[in-house]
């Protein structure tokens, strides 16, 4: 346990962000986007890169593969973030502007991520 505390705190929001998508697939396919296929393998498979990008980021030799793939999936979230802002049916029943302040806390945990590079 040589690293920082923080680092370890965003591997177990990773790791339990992961599980939630097995505990709860519903909502998050409530919010993925029309234009993407399968959405219920996308929810698993999203889950699982959750959950090993969380592990990853414990093992020191794959702390900055880790950070670079919790990077690349947060930008790639985004448009899940930008679909939600398209429409009453797309926002999921979330307010507006708790959508509209969720785009810059992803760009936050991306830099919360690359700062441990």
């Amino acid at each position: 346990m040589n690293e920082p505390i923080g680092l370890y705190i965003m591997a177990a929001m990773y790791i339990l962000a992961g599980l939630i998508h097995f505990i709860k697939p519903k909502m998050y396919m409530r919010i993925m986007p029309k234009y993407l296929p399968n959405h219920k393998a996308l929810v698993y498979l999203s889950g699982i890169a959750e959950i090993l990008l969380g592990i990853g980021l414990c093992v020191s030799s794959l702390k900055i593969i880790s950070i670079y793939g919790i990077i690349a999936m947060l930008a790639t979230f985004l448009l899940v973030h930008f679909y939600m802002l398209s429409g009453e049916k797309a926002s999921a029943g979330i307010p507006k502007w708790i959508l509209i302040l969720r785009l810059p806390l992803q760009f936050f945990l991306m830099y919360w991520a690359f700062i441990y590079l």
